[in-house]
């Protein structure tokens, strides 16, 4: 069997163990990265593709027959067309569960900064303003504490349930938002309700046509103007311009952001242009530890030979 793997640069390989991957069919092609136009003489004489962002089409997805399996090397699947690998006998096998901790430790990070003013005060140390303090301490912003207030998680998966699982030891109350256009589940809270009544709101949910734009002016303007956003799941779940209105205008407190409409973003991105240290934007590494992408390099092995053996897993189409 070929394996084709589209863009291996994208999971940074340097600091990796490939020998799994690399053993488990008896041909591979690696390429870094793969544009477009290129898609199709990759993938043509391929039985396995190995994708993360490069999508193969419709049209190079028929053109290529002897194509059987292409393995996501993410969790999301919105940038594979699943009616047409279906449609042509392919099965499609995404990555799961590998980067629960990754995403975990980032969310809170950003959470951590936000609250405890740690970018301001690190720029004012760095610009002498501790030098020249009449006080032993530098501190005129106000810091706050994750103890006792309340997160708001939409989206209740794997990742959403550890997030609430390590948000409890802070200790934080957890509420769970209702799921969207959905049968109402108990112990769920309505989203309108959620984003009046938390002090924090983590996305966890995948992009669909009902949660593109989730977030937009109207979600925002329900927050309390005390409120933190973090959003580590997909780009399109929230109104950029109308969280920079959000941030601008002061109805909410701060956002921490590590996923865009667009990636990579034009340098004219409505966020990337406002410089405040209530904002941080992160370049999709949420997911991106070292260990969680060694973790995804065996998911991926471990989908090609469940499917070799006759037992797809991870099968979403």
């Amino acid at each position: 069997m070929q394996g084709v793997f589209l863009d291996l640069d994208s999971v940074h390989p340097s600091d990796l163990d490939l020998a799994q991957l690399q053993d488990c069919l008896p041909h591979w092609q690696f390429h870094r990265h793969t544009e477009p136009d290129e898609v199709l003489a990759r993938i043509q004489a391929a039985d396995v593709v190995v994708t993360n962002k490069v999508p193969p089409t419709a049209p190079s997805i028929q053109a290529s027959p002897q194509l059987q399996l292409i393995c996501v090397a993410a969790t999301g699947t919105n940038n594979i067309d699943l009616a047409a690998a279906s449609a042509a006998g392919v099965v499609v096998s995404n990555a799961t569960d590998y980067a629960t901790a990754s995403v975990v430790e980032h969310v809170f990070a950003m959470l951590l900064t936000l609250s405890r003013r740690l970018d301001g005060y690190r720029r004012r140390v760095h610009a002498g303003d501790w030098t020249n303090s009449p006080h032993f301490c530098l501190f005129d912003e106000t810091i706050d504490e994750l103890a006792g207030k309340r997160l708001g998680i939409i989206g209740y998966g794997v990742l959403g349930r550890a997030v609430a699982n390590l948000a409890r030891a802070f200790p934080l109350q957890v509420d769970i938002a209702q799921r969207v256009h959905d049968t109402p589940l108990p112990d769920r809270v309505p989203l309108p309700q959620l984003l009046e009544n938390c002090d924090v709101i983590s996305l966890h949910c995948p992009l669909t046509e009902q949660t593109r734009g989730l977030i937009g002016a109207e979600q925002l303007r329900q927050m309390k103007d005390t409120a933190l956003l973090i959003n580590t799941a997909r780009g399109g779940i929230v109104d950029e311009h109308a969280l920079l209105r959000a941030l601008q205008q002061g109805w909410i407190a701060g956002a921490g952001i590590d996923v865009l409409a667009e990636e990579p973003p034009p340098a004219s991105s409505a966020l990337l242009q406002y410089e405040s240290p209530r904002l941080i934007v992160t370049p999709h590494i949420a997911w991106a530890s070292r260990a969680a992408r060694q973790r995804l390099i065996g998911e991926i092995t471990a989908n090609i030979l469940a499917f070799g053996n006759g037992n797809p897993r991870n099968r979403v189409c």
